[in-house]
C-alpha cells in the first residue's frame, strides 16, 4: 500500500502493553501520526491508527469528494474552522 504522506514505522506491540497504555497510545497516535500492530500471544490481532490517517490511506473516498476537495484548496477555503464555515453559511441563506 503506497501512502500519501510520511508516517511512522508501525510499532508492534503486545495487548497487554496495549490494554494498560491505551490513552498513550491514543495521543501518540493523534499527535505523532504512529501506528501499532497489535498482537496476542505473537499473533497480529489488530492495527491502531489514526483517524485522518486511515480516511486518507484505508478508504477509498468517492471521486466527488475528491474534486470537492481540490476545488476547496484551489478557492484557499480548506483551512476554514467551524466557525468560519458557520458564518459562510449564514452570508449565503440571507443572501437568497
Amino acid at each position: 500500500m503506497k501512502l500519501k504522506e510520511d508516517f511512522n514505522v508501525t510499532k508492534s506491540i503486545s495487548a497487554l502493553i496495549a490494554r494498560t497504555q491505551l490513552g498513550q497510545i491514543l495521543e501518540r497516535v493523534s499527535k505523532n501520526k504512529d501506528r501499532f500492530l497489535i498482537s496476542k500471544r505473537g499473533e497480529a490481532k489488530a492495527i491502531i491508527m489514526g483517524v485522518e490517517d486511515y480516511l486518507k490511506n484505508v478508504v477509498k473516498q468517492p471521486e466527488a469528494l475528491v474534486k470537492l476537495q481540490k476545488q476547496a484548496e484551489k478557492a484557499g477555503t480548506s483551512k476554514l474552522t467551524l466557525e468560519e464555515i458557520d458564518q459562510e453559511i449564514k452570508a449565503f441563506r440571507s443572501g437568497r
